[in-house]
């Protein structure tokens, strides 16, 4: 598309969507409000409403909107182009992700029958009183799951990457220069050193950043104050722009609830309130499949873990409503990804009975991704509009098959091609013993080292995420990692040993490690 072209096309989306909102809705209600203001002439009628707006904080709220729409969305295709080409431009990774779908479809399928469990049932009355008077204790139930399986593990996401191949594409079973050595054989661009130097820019060795120059040896005043001032102004401002572009040198504790949730245009208005509300009596009335599966899984995670454990009754709260939010649905525009499909009883085929099952994903296992964020907000309704928005602007593309440049096949290849490129010696030695360094970092990617990384550490990590919009500096982070390690990485025999060596991450300082591996590697 020409530039004016695509940014016409831009401007009718946006414009299309958020007529249908409730900003719309209340930006018309203030225009009439203020016709009764004595400032507001018929004769300039139009600019005194907009003189209004802008005075009234209306505008930047306006401004937000479209931020947040622009962040969320890609760019428009071109008019000709296919709508399955919005959701992913390569046929071969939409076929991959639609057989990925079957597999997992037929994993709860078969879980039904053998079970002899419905995919949704609606819970007797008695059952619907008992959950709402529990509701904000859910923890201290402890159902027999042990029938229930997991629907699938990171390593078998894992070994469909890595047999995705490019049919267009000349395979060899020989390394050569038209395959690379590591696990992912698919031929996507991803970045060298030199372009994430200039992507990640404010992570440079001579500029501020919270994670290093807030440590005991470094006096407070130098940054940290200074810093919380600005941050104190950007909210003040309530700019999401602005504060996208301040995260990235991290956000102070205090501050980074309302930066997160003004980034993400969360603002928890009375409807979103209802909304939620609305979701739990979903919950209480009825019952799914996936409901099992999320306490299992809760209690296999979150439930042993040190720092999330506290917060059980949050998740089985988030992650239930979750599974029934249909508004979600939503991202399927630009995820390559599509929900599953069921049918009502005795009416299967009819596509007037067709239901979306669970209503919106396929993949159950969002506890670590909703756990690091019960530490910054306690308010349900608030914790929930900000792991949604967290899922379909980042999340989801850890869990489905994609070109994407934040999607987890090309996460994937950038850490191996950094790490192959710049640490040759290393990758090769690991893959000599038959440990591949893709199948120790893959885990920590998916989940976005949730679950691995002290928690004030993955904080800092998720700023630069939501900073700079994008999941590559996860891969950046596994690769650093490695470098960190090279030297007791180059010792071990086995995959076992070098597992071992990458055991434990709680102890490592984000930032360091960062700045190191991107501005002090030679390239």
């Amino acid at each position: 598309l020409d530039p004016d072209r695509g940014l016409s096309l831009t401007i009718a989306r946006v414009v299309q969507r958020l007529q249908g909102s409730s900003l719309h809705s209340q930006l018309e209600r203030q225009a009439r409000v203020s016709l009764h203001k004595p400032e507001i002439k018929l004769e300039s009628l139009k600019e005194d409403i907009k003189d209004f707006l802008k005075i009234s904080g209306w505008e930047k709220k306006l401004q937000n909107a479209v931020y947040s729409e622009l962040n969320v969305f890609p760019s428009p295709c071109h008019p000709a182009a296919p709508p399955e080409h919005i959701k992913e431009p390569l046929a071969y990774m939409r076929k991959a992700q639609g057989s990925w779908e079957k597999r997992i479809l037929k994993s709860l399928n078969s879980m039904c029958t053998e079970l002899n469990i419905p995919l949704a049932q609606k819970r007797p009355v008695n059952e619907q009183k008992e959950l709402l008077n529990k509701w904000n204790e859910m923890g201290t139930d402890e159902p027999d799951l042990s029938l229930f399986r997991p629907v699938y593990a990171p390593k078998d996401f894992l070994e469909v990457l890595m047999n995705l191949r490019n049919p267009n594409y000349e395979n060899g079973e020989q390394p050569s220069f038209r395959n690379h050595l590591g696990l992912i054989q698919v031929p996507l661009k991803v970045k060298d050193i030199p372009e994430l130097k200039e992507d990640f820019s404010e992570l440079g060795l001579n500029i501020g950043q919270l994670g290093i120059d807030d440590s005991a040896q470094v006096p407070p005043e130098f940054f940290e104050n200074e810093h919380v001032r600005v941050g104190q102004k950007v909210l003040a401002e309530q700019d999401s722009a602005a504060a996208q572009q301040y995260v990235r040198q991290g956000c102070p504790t205090a501050l980074r609830a309302d930066l997160w949730a003004l980034i993400l245009n969360i603002s928890n208005q009375p409807e979103d309130i209802l909304y939620y509300e609305q979701l739990k009596s979903n919950v209480i009335q009825h019952d799914l499949l996936v409901d099992s599966l999320i306490y299992k899984d809760v209690k296999l995670t979150a439930s042993n873990d040190d720092y999330y454990f506290v917060f059980e009754d949050y998740l089985y709260q988030v992650l239930l409503c979750f599974s029934r939010d249909t508004s979600v649905l939503e991202h399927f525009t630009y995820s390559s990804a599509t929900p599953p499909k069921s049918y009502i009883q005795g009416k299967l085929g009819m596509e007037e009975y067709a239901v979306f099952y669970p209503p919106n994903v396929n993949y159950n296992s969002f506890i670590l991704s909703v756990a690091p964020l019960c530490f910054l907000y306690h308010e349900p309704s608030k914790l929930y509009q900000i792991f949604r928005e967290m899922y379909v602007r980042f999340f989801f593309r850890l869990h489905s098959i994609s070109s994407h440049p934040s999607g987890i096949v090309s996460l994937c290849l950038l850490f191996e091609t950094l790490l192959q490129t710049h640490l040759p010696q290393l990758f090769y030695h690991l893959r000599e013993i038959g440990a591949q360094p893709l199948r120790i970092s893959f885990k920590w990617m998916v989940r976005a080292f949730s679950g691995y990384l002290a928690t004030d550490q993955l904080l800092l990590l998720w700023d630069r995420i939501l900073g700079y919009n994008s999941l590559e500096i996860l891969a950046v982070l596994a690769a650093a990692v490695f470098a960190f390690r090279a030297v007791n990485l180059m010792e071990v025999t086995s995959l076992a040993a070098a597992e071992a060596v990458l055991a434990d991450l709680s102890t490592l300082k984000v930032m360091p490690l960062l700045q190191i591996f991107l501005f002090a590697t030679v390239t």
